[in-house]
């Protein structure tokens, strides 16, 4: 059921690292998004995909794990994702990438809840410096990486009280907590039916 795959899709940041993943599996999660809707047809999305333990350290050093978080530096040696896939844009093919990324990120990390895997979205990176590191070509506008493993983190949705903060914590035990806005701070009632 979809909404038990988005409860279970969490932007999980702690991972069982000696669990592998294979590369078919991330081939396989990346033949998803040819499903999905991409703006005019264009399907301008790349993708490099990682599951060599080498590169996966290479790729870590340049990413930014949890900004909520100020004293975590991200996941330690044993925690660290088993696999990567940065997600990238052709520009030759487009200048904009905002509806299809979002479309695409999300069904990569459904399909490894699907495959009992979790993950995390992560924009904040030193792109210029992955691009160096990797030698990716400057027609590629690198966007998001999406880090995968197996997770060994609790992450509990709560409310977000009505003055309360958006901002993610975790307890002493290690729980990630994340509040939500509630269904009735989402839905506005039309202007015209207020008069």
């Amino acid at each position: 059921m979809l909404k038990d795959l988005l409860q279970r899709n969490r932007s999980y940041r702690r991972f069982a690292q000696e669990v592998l993943i294979a590369e078919d599996q991330l081939r396989e999660l990346v033949a998803l998004t040819r499903l999905c809707g991409a703006a005019a047809n264009l399907q301008p999305l790349r993708y490099l995909l990682s599951v060599e333990p080498q590169r996966n350290s290479r790729i870590f050093r340049h990413l930014g794990w949890a900004g909520y978080l100020k004293d975590w530096a991200g996941p330690v040696e044993g925690e660290r994702p088993s696999a990567y896939i940065v997600v990238l844009g052709d520009t030759t093919i487009s200048e904009n990438f905002g509806c299809d990324l979002g479309i695409a990120a999300q069904t990569l990390l459904l399909g490894a809840v699907e495959q009992g895997l979790g993950g995390c979205m992560i924009a904040s990176m030193q792109k210029q410096k992955l691009r160096e590191e990797f030698d990716i070509p400057t027609r590629f506008e690198i966007l998001l990486v999406i880090a995968l493993g197996k997770p060994v983190e609790q992450v509990r949705l709560v409310d977000k009280e009505p003055a309360g903060d958006i901002k993610y914590w975790r307890d002493s035990a290690g729980v990630h907590y994340v509040p939500k806005r509630t269904l009735d701070h989402l839905i506005l009632p039309w202007p015209e039916d207020l008069v």
